[in-house]
């Protein structure tokens, strides 16, 4: 835990606010070990650590699987969660800001948890997915619930090239009176990317104005591919 905590203070968060403010989304150096990675691996077969699996098939979600923790989450997703969300409320501040709402996201993760269980969202929601060949995640976005936090992280686990082939990450934005235009972006094993899960602020000729943002995953060729979502609201 101390390991992914000094990897994720090691962060340029100012590059992070930049590059998500340019782009879209920003991705980091690998956070996890490659021993952290087949540890969140290991627990996917393990139900007692899990409040449900989701057959995405099943709900046309796309071709897969996926499992949210119980809690208490396991320590590095903790550690993670709790790290990362003070950063991304400052970006979730200047985001309200730009859009003009009078809504601000409190500087810690549990006081912002608290709001959540006011609205009745209470479980937890960060998740391990799993793909195989010829799997994949259409487009969507992580809202489960009247409170949602306007940011979140996808982590590989697997290793790219030798686990698996394709399967790589997908965000589409639609801005006004515009075509929609994607990014496809491939993570090495134990590195993340942070991007919106519903929409963000855009600076035009005469201000802001909102981009609404979906993200999926693209068809795996072959293999297995592991990830890790972290999610900051929790769901009803």
């Amino acid at each position: 835990m101390q390991g992914v905590e000094k990897s994720l203070a090691r962060l340029d968060w100012a590059q992070i606010e930049r590059d998500i403010a340019e782009w879209g989304y920003a991705k980091t150096p690998a956070l996890l070990t490659s021993e952290e990675c087949r540890h969140l691996i290991a627990l996917y077969s393990d139900d007692s650590k899990f409040r449900s699996r989701i057959d995405m098939t099943r709900y046309r979600f796309g071709v897969g699987e996926y499992k949210y923790f119980a809690r208490p989450l396991p320590p590095v997703v903790e550690a993670i969660r709790g790290f990362v969300y003070p950063r991304l409320a400052l970006i979730a501040n200047q985001w309200a800001e730009a859009f003009g709402s009078s809504e601000r996201y409190p500087s810690n993760l549990d006081q912002f948890l608290a709001i959540c269980r006011r609205h009745g969202q209470s479980k937890p929601t960060p998740l391990i997915l799993r793909y195989e060949a010829s799997g994949y995640n259409c487009l969507h976005q992580d809202l489960y619930g009247e409170i949602a936090f306007p940011l979140q992280m996808t982590c590989v686990l697997s290793q790219a090239g030798i686990d698996y082939t394709g399967g790589e990450l997908l965000l589409v934005e639609q801005r006004p009176r515009a075509q929609s235009s994607g990014q496809v972006i491939t993570l090495k094993q134990g590195e993340a990317v942070i991007f919106p899960n519903n929409r963000r602020p855009v600076r035009g000729a005469r201000g802001y104005y909102r981009v609404n943002m979906r993200h999926g995953v693209s068809r795996l060729l072959s293999g297995t591919r592991y990830s890790l979502g972290i999610i900051f609201h929790d769901a009803k």
